[in-house]
């Protein structure tokens, strides 16, 4: 197990920068799940960390090993580092004992060393071996390759988006079977994402790049309940942002007065409330509850969003709520927040549109 350091790497292309100044510490036999919307320079961070690009400044430290570092490249064919692309890449004029053996040394090659080892590893039968790949689904084709990035027991392995193409089913599947495969193998990895659901499930921390740098390194808990900026808020999972006023250990917004996750400067801000802590009530039996009208509800089996308006403020929020009971559009319910909320402070220009806010004399009776 060999811990991946990056510290200060920048990369720009045609002068525009990608990456800037980007410093991340991913633990030995930890999963790292880089996240972040198209252009945020996720690939060129695995280009670099791979070699198939050379970084203008900072260094990579993979172990006690510096593979990238000013006037210092070393090729990608002697980083030690497994590799499993975004759609599979096997030789379809080989099986998949010969796939995943490719990169051995000949003699471990003609022996099929480990093959058996690896098919169990990534939760394949070992009657597979003498597949071509093209007989296998696409979940089972990824195994492979997974499989054939652990075969050389590399420092690092790293996975470009490697479920994207796969349907929800076997994403799912083939999610939990790679991540029981990377920890029995003790690997360290990076899986770069622009699937929020895929980082928070599979990573032991998650990094978001956003703009070419990193705005936010956390355990997957911490990123969602405690998203640093409001954009992070808006982009990791769903989010309803309420204009508020923090007094105290609160923040007083049309929704009543919410306790805060954590201490925020006084004055106004805006609150951050998860559609699943927004609870619903066809009457109002809760002290501080507050009325809303249905405006829309969609089913998604399991669960449901619910469409909202506030009479008070005339602001629309979305709850989500189980899927056996719902309300019906235009229905009069009483809605109010479970659990503490994260407010980020507004700039002076805000100020005065919170202040004005006519919600803030019927909230702050409560």
């Amino acid at each position: 197990m060999s811990e991946l350091k990056i510290t200060g790497l920048s990369k720009t292309f045609d002068g525009q920068p990608v990456l800037r100044d980007v410093d991340l510490l991913v633990a030995g036999g930890s999963l790292m799940a880089i996240l972040g919307p198209s252009g945020s320079g996720k690939t060129t961070l695995l280009r670099l960390l791979c070699g198939f690009e050379r970084a203008e400044a900072g260094t990579i430290r993979i172990g006690e090993r510096t593979v990238s570092a000013p006037g210092l490249h070393v090729p990608p064919e002697q980083r030690h580092i497994g590799y499993v692309p975004q759609e599979g890449a096997l030789f379809p004029h080989l099986s998949v004992a010969d796939n995943i053996v490719f990169g051995m040394p000949r003699a471990q090659r003609r022996a099929r060393q480990r093959v058996d080892e690896l098919l169990e590893m990534v939760g394949l039968p070992t009657a597979y071996a003498a597949r071509p790949p093209q007989h296998l689904s696409g979940g089972e084709q990824q195994r492979v390759a997974l499989a054939r990035a652990l075969a050389l027991s590399p420092s690092v392995v790293l996975l470009d988006e490697p479920f994207s193409a796969l349907d929800a089913a076997l994403r799912s599947e083939t999610r939990q079977a790679v991540a029981h495969a990377l920890k029995a193998a003790g690997a360290t990895a990076v899986l770069v994402t622009h699937d929020q659901g895929e980082a928070l499930s599979m990573g032991d921390r998650v990094a978001v790049l956003w703009q070419g740098k990193l705005a936010q390194v956390a355990t997957p808990q911490t990123l969602y309940r405690a998203p640093a900026t409001r954009e992070l808020a808006c982009f990791v999972g769903e989010a309803v942002l309420l204009e508020s006023i923090v007094v105290g250990q609160e923040a007083v917004c049309t929704l009543g007065h919410l306790p805060l996750a954590s201490p925020t400067a006084q004055g106004p801000a805006d609150v951050l409330v998860r559609p699943e802590q927004i609870r619903l009530m066809t009457a109002q039996h809760r002290t501080g509850a507050v009325e809303a009208r249905v405006e829309n509800v969609t089913f998604l089996g399991a669960d449901a969003n619910v469409q909202l308006v506030l009479p008070a403020s005339g602001e629309h929020i979305v709850a989500r709520v189980d899927g056996q009971a719902l309300p019906t559009p235009g229905a009069r319910v009483w809605v109010w927040v479970d659990g503490p909320v994260i407010a980020y402070p507004r700039q002076a220009g805000g100020r005065a549109a919170v202040a004005s806010a006519p919600w803030l004399s019927v909230v702050g009776s409560n």
